[in-house]
């Protein structure tokens, strides 16, 4: 079986390459750059913009299935950038599905097409959570299209299926750990609110292994197809232990101090007026969008991911943590 990973480059993205290609799959990856990781793999490597129809259609060309994974994500930058990305190219892999009758189509989304300001999700489930609103955010307002758009596209022909995995994390991880790594021995890192707020994580390879289920389970007209779902280890802790037990697995330093919610919100009016206005590079370091999502709770009821594909975390928070550890000091003492 030939499959598309788009963004298989990225941390997520990889973790389906290596599960597909263990089953035996042909597995060709659409990403801006390219990977050794992914040559070392076997897997195919197709450079483009998901914003070049043509280039998706191209790479999609003899494939049974895609896994859409790719995707601009942050909390920062202009709205096109996100729109293009986010939305235009999903618009661009659904119709590359049409032309080349492909009939399988796995999209990453989040938790995020849920946000509604500071407002708590205490074991929401995907029938009585419904869609945000007032989004301050380019990340969530354009995900939250793009999801619409995959689960609108199932029909008699094409079956599709939206996964929420909420805060991804485990070994090779370039993104979300560095940056808190790089905060916390920098004395930069504060919890906003009290810490106690409780939220979700998703060890990565569990992330991955929800994606191969749906897949297995994904047909026209079967359980799972047309419909979204939460993604976790379902295993909600505090912000506080979540954080500091991702900084202690890499020796860096433990978060005690902590910013109300008022005073980080109001700061990140002003970054966001600052970015916009100097313009200033980078990313703000607080914004609006991440004050709310870093006080509030935020977990899910992975029920229906069970109930409809079976899909049941088999890599714990203690045991992802001494994964995490082990990788770490390997990658420092190279």
């Amino acid at each position: 079986m030939k499959i598309l990973v788009t963004g298989g480059g990225g941390f997520l993205g990889q973790a389906i390459c290596r599960l597909l290609v263990a089953r035996g799959c042909a597995v060709v990856s659409f990403n801006r750059g390219l990977y050794p990781e992914l040559d070392a793999l076997g897997v195919q490597q197709f450079r483009g913009d998901l914003a070049d129809a043509d280039a998706v259609r191209g790479a999609a060309r003899g494939m049974d299935a895609v896994f859409h994974n790719a995707a601009k994500a942050g909390a920062w930058g202009s709205f096109e950038s996100y729109r293009l990305a986010n939305v235009v190219g999903t618009d661009n892999v659904i119709a590359a599905c049409r032309a080349h009758g492909i009939a399988r189509l796995v999209y990453t989304s989040t938790p995020s097409v849920t946000h509604r300001a500071n407002h708590p999700v205490a074991g929401g489930n995907e029938v009585d959570t419904p869609y945000g609103e007032h989004f301050k955010a380019a990340y969530p307002i354009t995900k939250t299209i793009a999801e619409k758009a995959v689960l609108a596209a199932n029909d008699a022909t094409l079956a599709t299926v939206a996964l929420r995995p909420r805060l991804i994390w485990g070994p090779g991880d370039n993104q979300l750990l560095p940056r808190l790594v790089e905060r916390a021995r920098a004395g930069r890192l504060r919890f906003v609110g009290d810490g106690n707020n409780l939220i979700d994580s998703t060890y990565v390879e569990n992330a991955a292994q929800a994606h191969v289920d749906a897949f297995d389970h994904l047909a026209i007209g079967s359980a799972c197809a047309g419909k979204p779902y939460f993604i976790s280890n379902g295993d909600p802790r505090s912000a506080r232990e979540t954080i500091n037990a991702l900084l202690g697995a890499v020796g860096a330093p433990q978060v005690q101090g902590a910013i109300p919610f008022a005073a980080a919100y109001a700061a990140g009016a002003v970054m966001e007026g600052l970015w916009k206005l100097l313009p200033l590079r980078g990313e703000p370091p607080m914004t609006r969008f991440l004050a709310e999502q870093l006080a509030t709770t935020h977990w899910y009821d992975i029920s229906a991911a069970r109930r409809d594909f079976g899909y049941v975390p088999q890599i714990g928070f203690e045991e992802g943590l001494r994964k995490l550890a082990q990788t770490w000091d390997t990658r420092r003492s190279a």
